[in-house]
């Protein structure tokens, strides 16, 4: 049944624990999870706009930049046909002036040639041998005869590899003439590709047939077809994302466009999203990595503080219900106490007939003496027997009433201190003879108390004798007296700690009950604890037991500096010193 209690007990506990560390888990950490996984998804979402909007404006500007070139380079072929007349252009060695300065700081033109209107080159300076060659008929020349000015998308040509022109027409003399320079790819493809971002970004120009311009870098070749372009000429940045590759190891990419405004062409930066974003995965990870790391320190005190409330509240109920066995043992001991005064008054008057009796019986054999000398001892043996019964039966009577309160304390000042040590004293010689040593262990700083000294006396005894008895069966041993002042700082503690037999587990709540031993019969009454626990919680104290079956015993005894207020004015009872258990 114990066992049984003990195990609801725990289970009970071990639910509160749950529950509490549920409550106190949903209370603290559910919020804090909630804001800070919000907190980061706001982060996250800011960051990648602020990223998106940091590529969209390098963007815009590389485009101005580009543009500018362009435009750069067509205004310094218009500037020539201006203030150079056909005749100074195609004088010797004048174009070629002209070339070696536009490229003096960088070799921005690969070649510049002078055309007339019938397609024919009248002055060329390039690498290229291109002076009799006649552009009629090609696409470029039409357009400049058209339009006056014109940049050409990439083509072949006569030279046989991808390269743009630019061309511009002077009118003279009723005549037009067509200045063309091509720009160099290589630096133009390095104006392009100077926006490039990080290790994965690829920076490249399309027509509006989305045919590739410049190098798309690890996706095509200049002058292919750029896969999946839609055509779509749109104003400011837009962009669009899209996966390469096949199953797992496709990609994520972030395409940037923009188009430029003369010529038409769609200048591109794509880079990779997860080279893009990964200084944000990575602000993320951290975050998100204290974040758990807070709660999980969060739950981590949450359980030991749970414990430390489950273990305060199982110590509440255990002294809880330690009080309530103590106040029902105060309750039995008051009940058994009137019993014990009636029981002891009821036994007192049949023990002073029966002593009436012997002294008559006593009387009347020294008048008639007995002849017969068997029957004269057996009769002198019969009387004393009787005597020793009687004094026996006064002997438990006493006791009963001394347990029943029927006397009163004398309250003195005591130095516990001095008081112990004529106590161990007066033990000392009886404990030698069975092999057992005393060891005091007493703080000298204790103040006296206010106490009955014959009542401490008849308890410490009671207890220290309880003590001895518990080594007979070893012949050797150890008690420990100590005293120190209480948690409270109200009183004094004394604990008689030994190296006994110990009490066992189904006994030792019954230490302090009446009549309850473990002695031999007629060797106690049962009655000296019990007394002990009346006395102590008469004078204001609380008595506590503590023992380990083969290990010893430990005595606790509380009293304060001052007993009761109504045992200073009415007094209590002085109770005798009996034995009761064997512990």
């Amino acid at each position: 049944m114990d066992q049984s209690l003990e195990n609801k007990k725990k289970t009970q506990y071990s639910r509160l624990f749950r529950r509490f560390t549920f409550l106190t888990m949903i209370c603290s950490l559910s919020p804090l999870l909630l804001a800070g996984w919000a907190i980061n998804i706001h982060y996250s979402r800011f960051a990648k706009e602020r990223m998106e909007k940091m590529l969209q404006a390098r963007v815009e500007y590389h485009r101005k930049i580009i543009e500018f070139f362009l435009k750069e380079n067509r205004t310094r072929l218009e500037f020539i046909t201006q203030t150079h007349s056909i005749v100074s252009l195609t004088k010797k060695d004048r174009l070629s002036h002209i070339f070696k300065t536009i490229n003096r700081d960088s070799w921005i033109l690969t070649d510049i040639g002078i055309i007339d209107e019938n397609g024919d080159h009248t002055a060329y300076v390039g690498p290229y041998d291109l002076i009799d060659k006649n552009y009629f008929n090609t696409f470029w020349f039409e357009e400049v005869m058209e339009k006056g000015s014109y940049t050409s998308d990439m083509f072949m040509g006569f030279r046989k590899e991808p390269h743009f022109i630019m061309a511009v027409i002077k009118n003279e003399n009723g005549h037009r003439w067509i200045l063309r320079a091509t720009i160099n790819t290589e630096w133009f493809r390095s104006l392009v590709e100077d926006v490039r971002i990080g290790k994965t970004g690829e920076v490249y120009i399309l027509n509006k047939k989305g045919i590739y311009q410049t190098s798309p870098g690890s996706d095509g070749e200049i002058m292919a077809l750029a896969s999946g372009f839609n055509g779509e000429i749109h104003d400011g940045v837009k962009f669009r994302f899209f996966e390469t590759g096949v199953g797992d190891s496709q990609t994520r990419k972030i395409v940037c466009e923009t188009w430029l405004r003369d010529p038409k062409w769609l200048l591109v930066v794509r880079i990779d999203e997860a080279e893009l974003f990964e200084e944000v995965r990575h602000a993320n990870r951290a975050a998100l990595i204290s974040l758990h790391l807070s709660a999980l320190i969060i739950f981590i005190v949450i359980v030991f503080i749970t414990r430390h409330m489950v273990s305060v509240i199982k110590k509440r109920d255990d002294e809880v219900e330690r009080m309530n066995r103590q106040l029902m043992q105060t309750g039995k001991l008051a009940s058994i106490g009137e019993l014990s005064a009636g029981v002891a008054h009821e036994i007192n008057n049949p023990l002073a007939i029966i002593t009436t009796e012997r002294q008559l019986l006593q009387d009347m054999e020294k008048r008639i003496p007995i002849t017969d000398e068997i029957f004269e001892k057996q009769f002198a043996g019969s009387l004393n027997q009787i005597d020793t019964q009687v004094l026996r039966c006064k002997h438990i009577t006493r006791n009963l009433m001394k347990f029943a309160r029927r006397t009163k304390s004398v309250i003195e000042t005591v130095d516990i201190n001095v008081f112990l040590r004529e106590v161990i004293d007066l033990m000392e010689r009886e404990a030698k003879s069975d092999g057992i040593s005393f060891k005091s262990i007493l703080d000298g700083k204790l103040q006296p108390i206010m106490s009955d000294p014959s009542q401490l006396q008849q308890v410490l005894l009671n207890i220290i004798n309880n003590a001895i008895a518990a080594h007979e069966d070893k012949g050797y041993g150890m008690i420990t007296i100590a005293t120190c002042l209480s948690k409270d700082k109200t009183g004094i503690v004394i604990t008689v700690k030994d190296t006994g037999n110990g009490i066992k587990d189904e006994d030792i709540e019954k230490v302090f009950d009446p009549f309850f031993t473990t002695k031999s019969p007629g060797q106690g009454t049962g009655l000296g604890l019990s007394i002990c626990y009346s006395i102590v919680k008469q004078l204001g104290g609380n008595i506590d037991v503590e023992s380990d079956v083969e290990k010893g015993t430990l005595f606790t005894l509380t009293f304060p500096f001052k007993p009761p207020e109504d045992l200073l004015k009415h007094g209590g009872g002085r109770l005798y010193n009996g034995n009761n258990i064997k512990h």
